[in-house]
């Protein structure tokens, strides 16, 4: 592994956004943010990414929140500028486009936000509604015509398009409090993860039909897609990672996890997930071997991370 390799992470506890050398586990750098930020993305290039102020701690928590994009120059550590978003609250979910426009989701309005250029946008181009209440995080297709909100408290998805300004939501309900999701690579088939009935579930994305259910493990709050024919499922009330089979919902193996994971991201290349848990690291999970080879200590409630390989100029701040 390449010693210029760093894991970009949130620290929604610690309220911060943190630098990690992977090869040794190190945290290099952090950058102060306001209270409670979770999710973060980064444009194609990795030069800069954005952390949705959500400003609560889960959301179960109550209050107003955040209603900010926080913008960091990854190479240079730096939070450049605070994009306001107000009166749209409780920034979460967070996605690019192939174009690099960011959308941004309002927990607290339900109402997604476009940013067609992020870098120097000083407020959202254009806002639409989610059709569902207490829209948590979103699916969205690659060229960005398409969005799918799990929205936790009418227990439904929906479907939107945000480029278009006369298209009605399209809603379902694949279970009781969908919140983990992703799409099939050919983007034919949205897979939801269903906290409280315990499901995951596959959406027919041009009908949003249901087509197929499976029990899960207790409390299965993120789904993410590894190829084609493996998902990974982190089971948060049960302390465990399911590999499923996309075809049938079936589980091919079971990870039984010391704490509870909260979200996790891949290093495709060498084959690894590293997956943040509760017990305040980052566990780095080899997909082939489907072993924890080894674990990063970090700093309070690791959450979304990334993998940088440019991102070596921050060393020792």
């Amino acid at each position: 592994m390449n010693d210029q390799d760093i894991l970009l992470l949130v620290e929604k506890c610690s309220h911060c956004i943190s630098w990690y050398e992977i090869a040794s586990g190190k945290r290099v750098h952090s950058v102060e943010l306001p209270s409670y930020p979770h999710e973060f993305v980064t444009d194609s290039a990795n030069r800069h990414a954005w952390v949705g102020h959500y400003g609560v701690e889960t959301s179960g928590h109550t209050g107003e929140g955040g209603h900010a994009l926080l913008q960091i120059d990854i190479a240079a550590g730096t939070l450049t500028r605070t994009i306001d978003l107000a009166p749209f609250n409780r920034i979460h979910g967070l996605q690019m486009d192939e174009r690099d426009r960011l959308y941004a989701l309002s927990e607290g309005k339900a109402t997604l936000l476009v940013l067609d250029r992020p870098v120097s946008d000083e407020a959202p181009r254009r806002a639409v509604p989610s059709g569902g209440i207490k829209s948590h995080l979103f699916a969205l297709t690659r060229d960005g015509e398409t969005a799918y909100c799990m929205n936790l408290l009418s227990h439904t998805v929906t479907k939107i398009k945000p480029w278009d300004p006369l298209a009605m939501p399209v809603a379902c309900h694949p279970g009781d409090k969908p919140e983990g999701y992703c799409l099939s690579g050919d983007e034919r088939t949205l897979f939801v993860s269903n906290r409280w009935s315990r499901t995951l579930a596959a959406i027919d994305t041009q009908t949003m039909a249901v087509q197929r259910v499976a029990p899960s493990r207790d409390d299965p709050t993120r789904i993410y897609r590894w190829d084609d024919d493996m998902l990974l499922v982190t089971n948060y009330g049960e302390r465990s990672l399911s590999l499923v089979d996309p075809h049938t919902l079936s589980e091919i193996d079971h990870i039984a996890m010391p704490a509870r994971a909260i979200a996790l991201s891949f290093d495709r290349e060498r084959g690894l997930a590293f997956v943040s848990q509760d017990d305040d690291r980052v566990g780095i999970f080899d997909i082939r071997t489907r072993r924890f080879e080894s674990y990063i200590p970090t700093q309070r409630e690791p959450d979304v991370s990334k993998v940088i390989r440019q991102g070596a100029d921050v060393r020792d701040r």
